[in-house]
């Protein structure tokens, strides 16, 4: 009898087990046709990030290194890249935002071997598809101020936001950005591990932009500072500077840790950051961009999740509750990617941020 309820039990399991799955798969499609149909085509709009600038270089694996062995990072590896800066999700440099580094190891617009996708602050403020849904639900836009409601509900939600905004950086170049969530690396050795990428400044400068012990309020406040003299494309305009100077050098780092069968789910976590004592950062590649891409090439430049070795991917997700569901369902946005592409053939390209409109704005409002 026992071991009949025990078959029972794990046919059961079974079953809730696909069906987690199958709702995970599900509201990922819907999300990413609802990106279709509401930004990308109608919009030709990004799911953020819509502020930015991106730049072409290299990037170099490094000679010696320390992490674990690995087939795609070879030692001296050279690769041709690209990488884009942003801020999220107003289109104005001076307010108080999220910003973000992607890299994509390939000179291309969509393809490459390689693509990473990076933010300001070492924890996030969503942490699982369910907790993202709640965030995209309870955003309330109002001229700088928008998710004070899921904030109120979701306090490590705040405690993300006051880790991750960066209000008046003084450059894009000097600022740390993370990964957050682990993706798969099985090395040389074949031993299956878990990783984390950041991205900082090659000579390592002081991060600019903290605010330190930020209110709840001023976390909710997004907007600029009275008599604010910075223009709305003030980062843009440094960073083309600074890279037509002289270029802008980064370090791109890794942390891998070993899987086991007994890991608790919160390593995944990415309000959890890893004890870098334990699992130190190690250099990974050296990243230097020496060219400013066009507005155009800008817009058409996407990253993807979809472009990494197998060995480098993302970890298998088993519901909207799994802390890996975020990039599960990341990577299954790929439609809303090639839809904007195609929108810009069908309706052209949105004019470039102009520094005289309306601040505290997070859609064009320019014409063409």
């Amino acid at each position: 009898m026992k071991k009949k309820l025990s078959i029972g039990h794990m046919i059961l399991q079974g079953i809730r087990s696909l069906r987690d799955k199958m709702v995970l798969w599900c509201i990922s499609k819907l999300f990413a046709w609802a990106l279709v149909l509401t930004l990308s085509i109608r919009k030709r709009y990004r799911m953020s990030h819509n502020n930015g600038i991106a730049a072409r270089g290299e990037a170099r694996i490094v000679d010696h290194p320390e992490f674990p062995a690995h087939d795609f990072f070879t030692p001296g590896r050279v690769f041709q890249a690209r990488l884009r800066h942003a801020s999220a999700t107003f289109l104005d440099d001076a307010m108080n935002c999220i910003r973000s580094c992607s890299i994509k190891l390939a000179d291309q617009d969509l393809d490459s071997p390689f693509d990473m996708e990076m933010n300001t602050g070492r924890i996030n403020l969503f942490w699982s598809a369910a907790s993202f849904l709640q965030f995209a639900k309870l955003r309330k836009q109002a001229f700088g101020v928008e998710y004070h409601d899921y904030y109120r509900k979701y306090p490590q939600g705040l405690e993300g936001a006051k880790d991750s905004l960066r209000r008046n950086p003084s450059s894009f170049q000097n600022l740390r950005y993370h990964s957050l969530t682990p993706y798969l690396f099985t090395g040389k050795d074949g031993i299956q591990r878990y990783a984390k990428y950041r991205i900082r400044p090659f000579d390592d400068a002081p991060e600019t932009g903290i605010t330190p012990d930020l209110s709840d309020w001023d976390t909710c406040n997004q907007r600029v500072l009275p008599h604010e003299t910075r223009t709305r494309n003030y980062l843009k305009d440094e960073y083309k500077e600074r890279v037509a100077k002289g270029g802008a050098k980064y370090m791109l780092q890794i942390q891998s840790r070993i899987a086991a069968d007994d890991d608790s789910p919160e390593i995944f976590n990415n309000q959890i950051p890893w004890d870098d004592k334990v699992y130190p950062w190690h250099d990974l590649a050296v990243v230097d961009m020496h060219e400013i891409l066009s507005w155009k090439e800008s817009l058409r430049t996407s990253f993807s999740l979809n472009n990494l070795p197998k060995s480098l991917g993302i970890i298998p997700a088993k519901s909207i509750y799994d802390y890996n569901s975020l990039n599960y369902m990341r990577s299954h946005s790929e439609i809303a990617r090639k839809a904007r592409l195609f929108s810009y053939k069908l309706l052209g390209y949105p004019p470039e941020i102009p520094d005289d409109e309306n601040r505290n704005v997070s859609e064009w409002l320019g014409k063409e």
